[in-house]
């Protein structure tokens, strides 16, 4: 801080001679000065400068931009140029994957100046909003989200934008072989947009441990985002979107191979290290793959998702670098809660007078469970309160009180401890015989129903009548008051039935009648027949209610002998799998073909016991004219003709 504080008198001092200047980022950027208070540093290897100048338009924000010494910016130059190619060809297409390129410039020999997005956090200070291992669980992005996007609406559109700028990163991140990408080289806008930045490391040049590579995945791709595009921990229809958009922008680039692989040529004579020979061209090339059919490159796409989905290393790599930066962070970051937009105050909010957990009701969205009412009173005559807190809820705000207090501080319950008035008798019975801090979050059996919420209520409710009561360092912190701040669904909730009813009645269709669909690609050449089975969704749920493991099956009929049988790969535990696979009829001539019947039939696979048969369909293959190819949605159902 002395140095950057050093160095910030020159650059005022600079200001004073000269009144302004434009800044190398772009011309079209004029500044007067320097706002000392707004500048910083970053905590990686660089340790790039955080600085805010002056607009010289009085109407105008601050200019805020990252100065970097120590990379060589040019090859963050070429990566951004060769990204804003790759969304330029999109768009040409018809296809807004909502990218985010920002400004980056070189000003001299490894040092140079980058634009900071605004209203953006890297995916590291958002997951540990979840605690060090945020990395390892699934909720924190759509959290994040909800948080900043409170209106149905919003959140809607923010998904679509995440869903968009995702597929989109995928494939550029792949094609170009950008690696070190650990979670503080990723960002989130609070509209959705997913974007990664410092592209020290390129073309397959992969950052190692001994003889370990650290970026293991095809790219970056975990379950937390995954959480988000399914709208919960199960895949839903909106992950075939997503997979076919990522399969569709790839399948564009790879039509303009050689212009890339000319745009990087040129570059090979100019000093970039990790661009100096053919080998880097190559990595490209193989990325792309050229000789392959677009079908070919769908599967070969999808398959790349699903081993980045299923990827250990990135979460691992991802914790690993939240221990790394717990030095720099840990002693002046101040805790806050995951779920709450903003920090609140004894003095913006009003001194808290009393709490009470009045009741809990079930939930189905975003995921089945309980949350808890609570009545909040103050001191303010008649300002009463209600929000609504789910156990988890709870359960961090005492993670993050532990952080901030010793145990001494925090409620624990004497046994001879008398009930203090107003606190039924209940959950007093329960603090007389368990002296701990918080109620396990762990139940068993059934008592994880009705009776284990009502439980929990009782327990909750002596936790928080002695939060209030604590000491004045702990019940007066902003912590407990952010907490019991009424949050805008709290605002929404308030005067309506607060008790949702399941919407997807996909889950809860009985097995035995007509569900699901099928998304089929049809075609024919050279007297082979084509079929790439793509998505199934609305598969209908097994009879003891667990999700099925499904797989296609499919015969050329008439066949009697059974030698036409193509199968896919099992899926594991879902009612909406993606396929993206491909299953080819060789030497079928044309007459030949017009007198068959695609019968495809989706079964689950049951281990010992007989497969079951989810639905089926069958295409008269004399009804297609497949001189073109044919793809869409066919209905499954029992035996009967499907229809497109």
């Amino acid at each position: 801080q002395g140095i950057l504080r050093e160095g910030l008198e020159d650059v005022k001092q600079f200001f004073k001679a000269h009144g302004s200047c434009r800044l190398p980022l772009s011309p079209s950027l004029l500044v007067k000065g320097i706002v000392p208070r707004d500048c910083s540093y970053f905590n990686s290897n660089a340790v790039p400068l955080k600085l805010s100048f002056q607009n010289v338009d009085p109407l105008g924000e601050n200019i805020r931009v990252i100065f970097k010494c120590g990379d060589d910016l040019r090859q963050d130059m070429l990566t951004l140029q060769m990204i804003r190619i790759m969304n330029k060809i999109w768009v040409q297409e018809g296809l807004d994957m909502r990218m985010v390129i920002f400004r980056c410039f070189s000003t001299g020999r490894g040092r140079g100046m980058v634009e900071m997005i605004p209203n953006a956090e890297t995916l590291r200070k958002i997951q540990v909003e979840h605690g060090v291992t945020g990395s390892f669980k699934d909720r924190p992005l759509a959290d994040w989200l909800q948080k900043h996007n409170p209106e149905e609406d919003e959140y809607e559109k923010a998904v679509e934008n995440f869903i968009y700028s995702c597929a989109g990163c995928c494939v550029a991140t792949y094609v170009l072989g950008i690696c070190d990408r650990h979670n503080d080289n990723i960002m989130l806008k609070t509209t959705g947009h997913m974007f990664h930045i410092d592209f020290g490391r390129f073309l397959g040049h992969a950052q190692m441990f001994g003889n370990i590579k650290r970026d293991r995945a095809p790219f970056v791709f975990t379950s937390d985002m995954a959480y988000v595009i399914n709208g919960g921990d199960k895949p839903s229809s909106r992950f075939h979107d997503f997979v076919d958009l990522c399969c569709q922008a790839y399948n564009l680039i790879r039509k303009h191979t050689h212009l890339f692989l000319n745009l990087l040529g040129l570059m090979l004579s100019c000093g970039i290290p990790e661009l100096s020979d053919l080998e880097d061209l190559k990595y490209v090339y193989d990325a792309l793959r050229p000789q392959d059919s677009d079908a070919d490159a769908t599967t070969y796409f999808t398959r790349l998702i699903e081993s980045s989905l299923g990827s250990v290393a990135t979460k691992l790599n991802f914790f690993i670098h939240n221990l790394a930066q717990m030095k720099f962070t840990g002693s002046d970051a101040r805790p806050s809660l995951s779920f709450a937009p903003r920090t609140h105050t004894l003095k913006t909010s009003g001194r808290i007078h009393d709490v009470f957990l009045c009741r809990h009701e079930r939930v189905f969205n975003p995921s089945k469970g309980y949350t808890y009412v609570v009545k909040v009173q103050r001191e303010s005559p008649g300002e009463v309160t209600f929000v609504q807190r789910t156990f988890e809820e709870f359960q961090e705000l005492h993670n993050k009180l532990r952080l901030l207090f010793p145990s001494s501080l925090l409620p624990r319950y004497p046994r001879s401890s008398p009930r203090p008035l107003g606190l039924p008798a209940a959950p007093w019975a329960w603090l007389r015989v368990c002296p701990c801090s918080f109620p396990s979050r762990f139940v068993i059996g059934r008592s994880r129903g009705e009776a284990g919420a009502e439980r929990r209520k009782e327990e909750l409710n002596g936790y928080i009548w002695h939060l209030i009561h604590a000491a004045p360092e702990v019940a007066e912190c902003d912590l407990i008051y952010t907490f019991f701040h009424p949050l805008p669904r709290d605002e929404k909730a308030a005067g309506t039935n607060p008790t949702p009813k399941p919407t997807d009645a996909t889950w809860a269709r009985s097995l035995g009648k007509v569900g699901g669909e099928v998304k089929l690609s049809i075609s024919y050449k050279n007297n082979k027949l084509f079929i790439m089975v793509m998505h199934i969704r609305g598969l209908p749920p097994l009879q003891d209610g667990n999700d099925p493991d499904p797989y296609v099956k499919t015969y050329l009929l008439p066949d009697p002998q059974k030698t036409t049988k193509r199968k896919t790969k099992v899926a594991r535990k879902t009612c909406n799998p993606t396929y993206n696979e491909m299953l080819v009829y060789d030497g079928i001539p044309r007459g030949d073909l017009e007198q068959r019947e695609l019968r495809l039939s989706v079964l689950s696979e049951e281990g010992f016991w007989e497969n079951i048969l989810l639905g089926e369909v069958g295409i008269r293959l004399r009804d297609l004219d497949l001189a073109q190819e044919k793809m869409g949605w066919f209905a499954l159902g029992s035996r009967g003709h499907g229809t497109l």
